[in-house]
């Protein structure tokens, strides 16, 4: 039989293209006691990984650019010539679910997923191939196991529909705890136009943004994406909010916040938790300074070329390591420049087939509609999105702000949502 250290011992691979699922799944795995994780984000290298190492299970994400899950299944099956495939597929879409299973997969879950029912799954998955690999002694108790296994499978499913209607209710205390924590309306400030949009998804993320003043006629801007879904990323994102709230209203200077809030989160949060960030503080004549906390490339439409810069993070994410400090760097917008930050989940929006919008289309966007101002590029955003997705339910929250530096000294703003 096998035993509970077997299991736990068993080595399992995480391929995933985005770091932050990667980092997810490693926490969930190693809350659980599993020793022996490995992870790539390159498709291409998992053929030979799995050569060299024969891994007991691959958490396999399906929708990947360059090489898909299933291509990746396809090439595993050339080398495994037992016929058992370890693969736990991971997608967002429904339609995909039997195709993997077809490819090979021995089982598979759906974005956004239980964390309950993801470490049962694992756990299954492990046992039967750890038993498949004594089959050659005990074809018998195999059998039985693998009904028993089956049965189990059946009572998680009973049990996860028995604890739907708990799920739904914190789903709609997160929903509202979101909600509560974005502005009910936008500052003014002088020289600047400001925009502001964020769909939370029915599986509710932790995206929020935020403007405060900071004296002098300067002021400051944050968009924030914490990872998880659900009550437990709605609570570190009002943890967060409020600490920053709180440490700009003392007059801390943003580098020194985000060391402070770097500490804060790495001691309050869950292991599997953490939170990508932009900051941005902007004076009247558009000179200013930001920090991107591991958060996605940042776009400012210069308005005399029609080029649009890229602000790359220099730094890890928030709660990733107690250690990490944080420095600003200066930005300087001119008139009729915009400052476009979003969270990920408006380049990873996917059509009805599975393919993600993308950055490119997003600077596509950017370049058509930022000449015209920030109101027709948030116009146009919403539009393009709109098209491209055809209504399809997202996995993840879209949220961005854009700020438009222009000459005159009254600033109208209006919240779009």
């Amino acid at each position: 039989m096998v035993s509970s250290s077997d299991i736990l011992s068993a080595k399992i691979l995480v391929v995933d293209d985005k770091l932050d699922n990667i980092l997810l799944i490693e926490g969930i795995l190693r809350v659980a006691g599993y020793t022996s994780v490995e992870s790539t984000t390159d498709p291409g290298a998992v053929s030979e990984l799995y050569r060299r190492n024969r891994y007991g299970l691959i958490l396999l994400d399906l929708q990947m650019p360059g090489m898909d899950g299933f291509q990746v299944m396809k090439a595993l099956n050339q080398i495994e010539g037992e016929g058992y495939l370890p693969v736990l597929a991971i997608t967002a879409q429904p339609a995909h679910e039997l195709h993997a299973l077809e490819a090979g997969a021995k089982d598979f879950i759906g974005k956004p997923f239980d964390m309950a029912e993801l470490r049962a799954r694992i756990r299954n998955i492990l046992e039967v191939r750890l038993l498949h690999l004594e089959s050659r002694n005990h074809g018998k108790i195999l059998e039985e196991t693998i009904r028993e296994l089956h049965a189990s499978r059946e009572v998680i499913r009973i049990q996860t529909l028995k604890e739907e209607d708990k799920r739904e209710e914190e789903l709609a205390l997160a929903q509202r705890t979101q909600e509560s924590l974005l502005p009910r309306s936008l500052p003014r400030f002088q020289n600047f136009h400001l925009r502001a949009y964020c769909n939370p998804t029915r599986y509710v993320g932790g995206d929020f943004y935020d403007f405060l003043p900071a004296g002098s006629g300067q002021w400051t801007g944050v968009l924030a994406d914490v990872s998880g879904k659900g009550m437990p990323a709605a609570l570190l994102s009002s943890m967060v909010l409020g600490a920053l709230s709180s440490e700009f209203r003392a007059g801390t200077e943003p580098r020194e916040v985000l060391n402070r809030m770097n500490r804060l989160i790495c001691d309050k949060s869950l292991p599997d938790q953490f939170v990508t960030l932009f900051l941005f503080t902007l004076s009247p004549d558009g000179s200013g300074r930001f920090i991107s906390a591991g958060h996605n490339p940042v776009f400012v439409f210069r308005a005399a070329t029609g080029k649009v810069d890229k602000l790359f993070a220099e730094h890890f994410f928030l709660g990733m390591f107690d250690f990490a400090t944080y420095e600003s760097r200066p930005i300087q917008l001119l008139d009729g420049d915009l400052l476009v930050v979003y969270s990920d989940g408006l380049t990873d929006a996917e059509d009805p087939e599975g393919q993600r919008f993308g950055a490119d289309r997003l600077l596509k966007t950017i370049r058509s509609e930022a000449p015209s101002g920030c109101e027709a590029l948030e116009q146009g955003l919403l539009q393009a999105i709109e098209r491209f997705t055809g209504g399809a339910p997202q996995a993840d929250d879209i949220t961005f702000i854009i700020a438009e530096k222009y000459q005159e000294t009254d600033c109208v703003t209006i919240f779009g949502q």
